[in-house]
């Protein structure tokens, strides 16, 4: 059973999600998240902008896998950023920040000690 802990902060609710896609959400820093909801139980999160188009647009990417490495491809110049460490997989010089996140009794978290 999860435990509620104080450094996870509430973003929406689970049925705000839509699977296989992103939303975008304002973090209390006033930085722009996007969340993913990759199936019924995993969802990720990950900084929305997008350090090669130089724009808040992660979230309408396309979600997919190379090599076991869940990733979204920005869908301006087609960068991919792992789901998993926010790093770019075709450019190691590239990178957005990475955020774990949990479903917790259906509200969508983020550990806020991460952000």
């Amino acid at each position: 059973m999860t435990e509620l802990n104080n450094d996870w902060q509430t973003i929406c609710h689970e049925d705000d999600l839509i699977t296989h896609s992103g939303v975008c959400a304002l973090l209390t820093n006033d930085e722009q998240i996007a969340i993913f909801k990759v199936n019924d139980t995993e969802v990720y999160s990950i900084g929305n902008w997008d350090p090669a188009g130089k724009a808040n647009v992660l979230y309408r990417g396309i979600i997919g896998d190379h090599k076991n490495e869940l990733y979204v491809a920005s869908p301006l110049y087609k960068q991919r950023f792992s789901l998993n460490s926010g790093q770019c997989l075709d450019d190691d010089s590239l990178s957005v920040n990475c955020y774990p996140t949990r479903i917790y009794q259906k509200q969508v978290q983020i550990l806020t000690s991460a952000a």
